[in-house]
């Protein structure tokens, strides 16, 4: 979890940059991977491809598609993760995804594949609070971080109870809803990331919907971190094996709106 403290540093948001792993090809992540960080991400979250992302929009339904087409399979997300962090020893890396894959072969097992790969922590979109037995005690156990999610719809009651046993950071859902297909007006997200600063010291990290430079700053000045994913994956989307460079230019263009907001 040191790695994820040092990447937010106080005096700015962190960028949060999301890829669907395997997509376009399991063979095409080294070269996306690195034109994240080159492009100035400063953790980065992988997804584990999945038949049934419910979370998840349109595009990065159709990643998920395209991954698992081209043969990814768990072993896999955890050896790229693992060749990631040997080009990459400082930059956090956080596995984004659903409940099966992870628990499928135990919890203990896929905490113990976190570690050696490298993995710094953990968002699994399905387990709720009442069932983090089944993985966040495993996780908590090798030191990976088990970062929760709060939403629109997190009421005061609900708060303390996401925020137990969290780490690493907490990641606000902007919209009740999917990802990619809207953005939540800006003083709702100010509002919501005041509300939820008061009730924690992790950094609280706002995504679903932040697609421009614009949109980044302005999340920026009030939060700890910006995530941005369904536009990443639809650059890879359009330009396939060859989309690493016009990946990097993209995060390049919200890391330095990110980086003169405040």
């Amino acid at each position: 979890m040191t790695r994820l403290a040092k990447a937010f540093p106080g005096d700015r948001a962190a960028l949060i940059t999301f890829v669907t792993v395997g997509d376009p090809t399991p063979a095409d992540m080294p070269a996306i991977l690195d034109a994240l960080v080159e492009g100035g991400a400063d953790i980065i979250e992988l997804g584990m491809p999945f038949t049934d992302p419910m979370a998840d929009g349109p595009s990065i339904q159709a990643a998920n598609i395209r991954s698992l087409a081209a043969g990814t399979k768990t072993a896999d997300v955890f050896s790229i993760a693992a060749a990631f962090r040997e080009r990459h020893p400082t930059v956090p890396l956080v596995l984004m995804g659903y409940a099966n894959p992870m628990t499928i072969r135990g919890g203990d097992w896929f905490a113990d594949s976190c570690v050696n790969a490298g993995i710094d922590g953990v968002i699994c979109v399905d387990i709720p609070v009442e069932e983090d037995d089944s993985l966040g005690d495993n996780l908590r156990a090798k030191d990976v971080a088990v970062v929760r999610l709060a939403t629109p719809t997190t009421d005061a009651h609900r708060l303390p109870a996401i925020l137990n046993n969290a780490s690493g950071f907490l990641y606000y859902v902007s919209v009740a809803g999917i990802t990619g297909l809207q953005q939540a007006a800006q003083v709702s997200i100010e509002e919501a990331v005041s509300r939820l600063k008061a009730g924690t010291d992790l950094p609280v990290a706002v995504g679903f919907g932040i697609r421009t430079p614009d949109q980044a700053a302005n999340i920026a000045r009030v939060a700890d971190g910006v995530v941005v994913g369904s536009a990443i994956v639809e650059i890879i989307a359009e330009h396939g094996g060859g989309s690493a460079p016009y990946v990097k230019d993209y995060v390049k263009s919200l890391s330095d709106a990110i980086r003169s907001a405040r």
